[in-house]
C-alpha cells in the first residue's frame, strides 16, 4: 500500500498542544460545584465544549446573570495557566515540518486566552504556519467549519489533512471535515475515542512524519 502524503496537520490546542485539560477541570470543578450542587462530576461532562456551549446548557435563565462573572474568573485563571506542551509535541512539529507539511493551530479559544499562551510560552508562534481561533469561524466544532477553513487557507485538499483533537465535538468535527483524525487520550479514554478517530495516541513521543504517515496509510487506507 502506498504511504499517503500529508500536507497540512491541524491541531486543537488545550489537551493536543498543551496538556491543560487537568487545570480546566480544577477551574469548571469550582464553578459547578458553586452553581450546579446537584450535579456532581459535571466538569467532567463539559469537557471539551465551548464557552458559549457551556453557558447555553448550564448557565442560562437564571443564571445568565452570572456568565460574565464566570467569563472573568476563567479570564483571571487562564492568565496564571501552565502552558506545558503535550510531550514529544515540539519534536513532532519540528519533524512535519521539516518535511513540508504545514502546521496551525485550530481552535475555540479566543484572542484574551492566546494572549496568555504567549506570555507563557513566547515562542508559540514559530511553531505554525497559522493559528486559527474562535474569532475565525462562524460555526463551533463539531461543525467542520474550522478545519474546513484551516485547509483553505494552506490551499490544500481535505484528503491531504491530519487533524489531531482530543474532545468528541473537535473529533466529530475533524470527522465532519471528512480529514484523518489522530484522537490524543489527554481527556477521554481511547475505547471512547476510537469510533472517532483513526489513530490513538497519549502523547508525540516517538511519532514522527514517517511513523505518522505510515499508521494512518493502514488505518484510513
Amino acid at each position: 500500500m502506498e504511504q499517503r502524503k500529508f500536507k497540512a496537520a491541524l491541531f486543537d490546542l488545550d489537551g493536543v498542544v498543551f496538556d491543560t485539560e487537568p487545570q480546566y477541570t480544577v477551574f469548571w470543578g469550582s464553578q459547578c460545584r458553586l452553581y450546579h450542587p446537584e450535579h456532581p462530576g459535571l466538569e467532567h461532562e463539559i469537557k471539551g465544549q465551548t464557552l458559549t456551549q457551556i453557558y447555553d446548557r448550564w448557565f442560562s435563565g437564571t443564571l445568565e446573570r452570572e456568565q460574565a462573572v464566570i467569563t472573568q474568573r476563567l479570564n483571571e485563571f487562564e492568565q496564571t495557566m501552565n502552558f506545558e506542551f503535550v510531550g514529544g509535541f515540539e519534536q513532532l512539529i519540528a519533524d512535519l515540518r521539516a518535511n513540508g507539511v504545514r502546521t496551525a493551530v485550530v481552535t475555540s479559544s479566543n484572542h484574551a486566552k492566546m494572549e496568555s499562551v504567549y506570555r507563557c510560552q513566547p515562542h508559540f508562534h514559530t511553531l505554525f504556519d497559522a493559528i486559527l481561533t474562535a474569532e475565525d469561524f462562524s460555526r463551533s466544532k463539531p461543525d467542520p467549519d474550522c478545519y474546513l477553513k484551516a485547509a483553505a487557507r494552506f490551499g490544500v485538499d481535505v484528503s491531504e489533512c491530519i487533524v489531531f483533537e482530543d474532545s468528541f465535538n473537535g473529533l466529530r468535527s475533524g470527522r465532519a471535515a471528512q480529514m484523518a483524525v489522530v484522537g490524543l487520550t489527554t481527556t477521554n479514554p481511547q475505547e471512547a475515542i476510537a469510533p472517532l478517530s483513526d489513530l490513538q495516541i497519549a502523547d508525540y513521543q516517538d511519532m514522527t512524519f514517517a511513523t505518522l504517515s505510515q499508521l494512518l496509510t493502514s488505518t484510513v487506507g
